[in-house]
């Protein structure tokens, strides 16, 4: 390749002043469920950085937990916080092991879309 490959966590964009703004005015998952929001944050390195050859999606693993029906709370300071945590193995029982992908993550796809549409072919 004619470039040195470099992989920069998804976490690296959040310390772009544009992602402050946003994150200012919405919380963390909220942002993630609004696919108007998370194309936005995923577009910011790549117009920052016109280097990049890729973006990355706005979203975080614990949404899928959030679809099954555990509460993840994002907290200041500390970072994700299960107030019900999976403690006893019946606790397991609480969980929807079936959720409907399109009801519960549906926000993912229309994020990945609109972000698709968005870049039009730039990059992957």
């Amino acid at each position: 390749t004619e470039r040195v490959p470099v992989w920069i966590m998804r976490q690296a964009g959040r310390y772009l002043p544009e992602y402050h703004t946003i994150r200012s005015k919405s919380d963390f998952f909220s942002i993630c469920r609004t696919p108007r929001l998370a194309c936005e944050i995923t577009l910011q390195p790549l117009r920052r950085f016109a280097t990049l050859d890729a973006c990355i999606i706005f979203s975080d693993i614990l949404v899928v937990p959030q679809s099954m029906g555990m509460e993840v709370e994002m907290v200041k300071g500390r970072g994700p916080v299960f107030p019900e945590p999976l403690v006893e193995p019946s606790d397991l029982d609480k969980l929807n092991f079936t959720p409907d992908v399109d009801q519960t993550l549906g926000y993912v796809f229309d994020a990945l879309n609109l972000t698709r549409a968005t870049i039009d072919g730039q990059v992957p």
